[in-house]
Order: structure tokens, then sequence, then C-alpha cells
């Protein structure tokens, strides 16, 4: 293996980044950031704690996901989980966090890197509920950072295309569960539990 260990090694394998790209952070979300993010239904929170151990949580909910308070703030709502809240833990010792906000069948994406906390409750919960459901809390993020990033990975990957699709290429829900933090249960039981009443439970 060759290790690259400084970033004159790294700039010199990939280069510099064209002006362009490398000037186009912002520092305040603006009309076409918040046109994006009522229009994105999903996110990828990527936390680290305070010895640097990292996460990265998916969050989903209907198309607004994140609620945009002003121009340098953001809300993202907590439904109803699996309790671990590995990024939450995270957050309590460091409080910085990456966004990615995806839009379906958009390759491009938009970053946002801030600062955050977490809410028990606000005034602004009410705005957040879904079919009748306040979230259980909410991540506050302060934007430090927002871009939008290329298409790139997304046409590489061809993640819209259905043609490519194949979801019986990975092992199903069930069967994972079973051969890993279920082992007590039958890959029919884990069936039943996964299957079309699952959805009925995401927000409690």
């Amino acid at each position: 293996m060759q290790e690259i260990t400084s970033e004159a090694e790294l700039r010199e394998l990939i280069g510099e980044p064209h002006p362009r790209d490398a000037g186009k952070v912002r520092h305040t979300l603006d009309a076409l950031d918040r046109e994006w993010l009522a229009a994105a239904p999903f996110c990828l929170v990527a936390t680290s704690d305070g010895a640097g151990a990292c996460d990265v949580s998916p969050k989903g909910d209907p198309a607004g996901i994140a609620l945009v308070l002003d121009d340098r703030t953001l809300a993202i709502p907590e439904r109803p989980g699996n309790r671990r809240a590995d990024g939450f833990r995270n957050i309590l010792a460091n409080p910085h966090v990456g966004l990615i906000f995806l839009v379906p069948g958009r390759g491009d994406t938009l970053r946002v890197n801030g600062r955050a906390r977490l809410l028990r409750d606000a005034d602004f919960f009410d705005r957040m509920a879904v079919k009748g459901h306040r979230p259980q809390l909410a991540l506050l993020v302060e934007v430090d950072e927002v871009f939008s990033h290329c298409s790139k990975s997304f046409l590489r990957s061809a993640l819209w295309k259905p043609d490519t699709w194949r979801p019986d290429a990975a092992p199903s829900r069930a069967r994972m569960a079973a051969g890993q933090e279920r082992k007590g249960q039958s890959v029919e039981e884990l069936e039943v539990y996964y299957g079309p009443g699952y959805g009925s439970r995401l927000y409690g």
C-alpha cells in the first residue's frame, strides 16, 4: 500500500480545485437554498464525538424535512426510531455537523456544515408536525457553510435509474436481522415485522 500522509502529496495526485469550485462556499441560506430545502425529503447527518469517532445518520420526512428559521438557522425534526441516538450523543460532546440534502431524481445535492444543538421543544415544533405528530426533539443547526455539490457520484452510480436497480441483490432487512441482531427469531417472523405494516409505525 502507498499511503498519502500530507496535503502536498494529495494535491500532487488529484490537483487543485477549479477556482469556481474552491470559491463556491457561502455562509447564509439564500432564496434558492430555501427552495431546495423545501423540496428535499431526505438528508444525511454526519457527526463525531469528542474523540473523533464518526457517525452518519439518515433522516427522512415529507418534502421540506428541514424547517428554515432564518438565513443562518434550520431545524430537522426527529421521529420515533431505534433510540440508539448515536449522532445525538455525539452532538452533546461535539456540536459540529455536516448535512447533505437530497431531492429524489436529482444528482446534485445541497451541503450544509454548521453547529448543532438538541431541542426538546420550541414554538416552531407545531410547524414540523406530520399526521398530527409533533417531533420528539429537533436538531437546531446554525449554518457555517452552504454549497451545492455536483452530480458526478450519482451519474457514476446510476442511482436514480430504475433499470439499474437490483434490490434483491442485497439480503432483505429480515434476513440481516435474523443473522445479526435478532438471532433468536426466524426470517419468516421478521418478514412479518418488516412487512407492509412497518411504515404505519414511523410517526409513533
